[in-house]
């Protein structure tokens, strides 16, 4: 009786340790499937790379290999072009192009971005839409969001959707990094340096860097220092001169202004546009203490600086008898003063810029709109 219960438990044993080869065989066998998988989406891609094709057709042709070799069922590539970002490639409907081109405004995302790694995001049940969704519940339940840098500037982001919540959880992003290295390199293709750096860095209405600046090359500056004072300053009084003047002139305020500050600040501090009438200046390395003269002076200087815009118009006048009319060209000269209203915090190496200038942003967004100070917060 023991000789027949050892032989079945040897049997089961037997079982058990064959079960074990065989799938870790069927699992070599997979992996190796996988690996020739990706040598022949890599092929594709080098051969895309290769072709005479314009960019955004190379782009696009990616776009399809990733759909079709990895079985995604959205994928999208969003480019800024120095202006706006711009969908490139998708296969989503155009009726959520709006809501992808606009990610990086998205929470979620911004730390994605600001760390340069991708987010994984998912919903845990039928009644949840993911972060980013405004009218589509059941479109995409989950998602991972690659920002792209080119030589450490951020230049936009691709993601890919799938239908099935936490699709995503056991995916390995290796592969997914090396697509994303050759869009990078499709798109070195697309342009020269002189116009890489207007797609990248500069706000084109004043030449200056872009918020995105902060988060790529202007990082590095930063960083090497310990701490940096941070300034953001509003032009409070710019609704009111596009009112009762003209929305012309009220440019011309922001350009005039934009201009005199950098002429007047170091090429060792970072000037950017924030977002409408908001600025930030990043003394990199200085306290906060030390640039409040600067400040004052510039500031002072800025509001008592004359802001005049010449525009020509045609009347029509009639002679003594009100008959003839007479066509006369004349000029208006329209003249305003900015007023600013500045707010400065320190910035700690290794802390996250988004925060501090929200921060600041919600400072001036809470002042009264005719308030024109300097504040240390």
């Amino acid at each position: 009786m023991f000789i027949i219960v050892g032989i079945l438990v040897a049997i089961v044993i037997g079982l058990l340790i064959y079960n074990v080869q065989i799938h870790r065989k069927i699992q070599e066998f997979n992996s190796l499937q996988r690996q020739a998988n990706n040598l022949r989406v890599l092929q594709d891609f080098l051969s895309t790379i290769g072709e005479t094709s314009s960019v955004d057709d190379k782009i696009k042709k990616i776009n399809d290999i990733l759909i079709e070799k990895y079985e995604i069922k959205y994928s999208t590539i969003v480019v800024f072009d120095g202006a706006e970002y711009q969908i490139k490639a998708t296969n989503v409907d155009q009726k959520h192009w709006e809501t992808l081109r606009n990610l990086q405004d998205v929470p979620i995302f911004k730390d994605s971005i600001a760390t340069a790694t991708p987010k994984y995001i998912t919903i845990n049940n039928e009644n949840e839409k993911l972060p980013y969704q405004t009218m589509e519940f059941a479109r995409a339940k989950s998602a991972i969001f690659f920002p792209i840098y080119e030589d450490n500037v951020y230049i936009g982001y691709w993601i890919i959707e799938s239908g099935i919540a936490h699709d995503f959880d056991n995916i390995d992003t290796t592969i997914f990094e090396v697509v994303k290295d050759n869009i990078v390199a499709v798109l070195k293709t697309v342009v020269h340096q002189k116009t890489l750096e207007a797609i990248v860095r500069k706000d084109l209405f004043t030449g200056l860097y872009s918020e995105e600046y902060l988060y790529g090359e202007g990082r590095k500056t930063i960083d090497k220092y310990t701490t940096s004072a941070v300034c953001m300053y509003r032009i409070t009084n710019i609704e009111e001169i596009n009112d009762k003047y003209s929305r012309k002139l009220g440019n011309q305020v922001i350009i005039d202004i934009s201009d005199f500050i950098g002429n007047n600040i170091s090429n060792d501090y970072i000037f950017i546009r924030y977002m409408g009438p908001k600025f930030v200046i990043v003394f990199s390395g200085v306290t906060t203490d030390s640039v409040i003269d600067f400040i004052t002076n510039i500031k002072s200087n800025a509001e008592q600086m004359n802001i005049s815009l010449e525009e020509n118009f045609q009347t029509v006048d009639l002679d003594d008898e009100g008959k003839n009319e007479k066509n006369s060209k004349k000029k208006k000269i329209q003249q305003v003063n900015a007023k600013l209203n500045f707010v400065i915090t320190t910035y700690y190496k290794g802390t996250g810029m988004e925060e501090v200038l929200k921060k600041l942003e919600q400072y001036l967004d809470s002042c009264d709109k005719n308030e024109h100070s300097i504040t240390t917060i």
